[in-house]
């Protein structure tokens, strides 16, 4: 496939972040920016986002119970 040389300016904090990342995947920048593209727009992400969603709210009560646990003075439990 055919490649084409963009150009865009970021925040250089995002730039950092994103050639951390890629390293991390063992991507160059420009393959993690066209993965994240392709994610994007073939729904990938949203959908992701949405079965997140719906886990957190179909176990937000052991979610709660826990951070309640978590929060209760030592020696005592959340009633």
């Amino acid at each position: 496939m055919a490649k084409t040389q963009l150009g865009a300016r970021v925040d250089q904090d995002v730039a950092e972040l994103a050639k951390q990342r890629a390293a991390d995947l063992g991507l160059s920048i420009g393959d993690y920016l066209a993965r994240l593209v392709q994610e994007d727009t073939s729904g990938l992400r949203a959908r992701s986002v949405d079965a997140a969603a719906r886990f957190l709210a179909e176990h937000q009560d052991i979610f709660d119970e826990a951070e309640d646990t978590q929060q209760a003075p030592r020696g005592e439990r959340a009633a």
